[in-house]
């Protein structure tokens, strides 16, 4: 089951160690996602993308302001950047430890594997795996947990175009098969456009959503379809 989560009139400031200039990053922000939606964030580098996505995991709090999820804190998976796998353990283990401590039957695990594309490589250790099969172990072990808020954190801006391009194709067929509440960020509009329900652009200091789009495309989309190529084109205009 998803979640819904609202950030209700949020601050959140930093200070810098080495200054001690304090630089609020959020000053009465607020934002909702609903269940099953996906909203993608876009925005310059330092326009408080990441703090957002942590703020949301739950990885840090804000100064002021409220955050729900609901009674509960609820089930999360997380992609991050960079794959961030155990490499002393095998693949099918690095899944099935995520499966584990969410509490969720290990029998998932050889399902996802194969909806990733990797039971051949369930023993293989990540060391050998290029580095899109490894975003794939990633993947897999964000979906294995069964989350009901799923976090993508530049997930794919580390490969090349071609691998990513059949990453979000996995991704966009894993959140068919079952939908959740989701956020992602990206500096891809594209990438934005073709993934999310919504797209929200981050601008200012303190950073405020400067547009909103919202995308009505069906799914499943192509990465070819034109007019997501116009959304991006207007995206990248209201970064710019």
């Amino acid at each position: 089951m998803s979640v819904r989560v609202r950030l209700d009139r949020v601050d959140k400031t930093y200070t810098d160690r080495r200054t001690g200039e304090r630089q609020q990053i959020f000053r009465d922000f607020s934002l909702t996602l609903a269940p099953d939606e996906l909203v993608a964030v876009v925005g310059a580098s330092g326009t408080g993308k990441t703090t957002l996505m942590h703020l949301v995991a739950g990885l840090e709090r804000p100064d002021t302001g409220r955050i729900d999820t609901g009674d509960a804190p609820p089930r999360v998976g997380m992609v991050f950047q960079q794959p961030r796998l155990l490499d002393w353990a095998p693949v099918e283990t690095n899944v099935r430890l995520a499966a584990r401590a969410a509490g969720v039957d290990t029998a998932e695990v050889a399902r996802i594997l194969d909806a990733v594309g990797l039971t051949d490589y369930a023993r293989s250790y990540p060391s050998v795996l290029s580095g899109g099969q490894r975003q794939r172990v990633a993947v897999a072990r964000a979906f294995v947990v069964q989350p009901q808020l799923l976090l993508l954190d530049e997930p794919f801006s580390a490969l090349d175009e071609l691998t990513a391009r059949r990453l979000r194709l996995l991704l966009q067929e894993l959140w068919l098969r079952r939908p959740r509440t989701g956020l992602l960020v990206t500096h891809n509009a594209l990438e934005a456009a073709f993934v999310a329900d919504r797209v929200l652009v981050l601008g200012g200091r303190p950073a405020r959503v400067v547009w909103e789009y919202r995308i009505d495309r069906p799914r499943p989309r192509t990465p070819e379809d034109p007019e997501l190529f116009d959304i991006h084109r207007q995206i990248v205009a209201e970064i710019a």
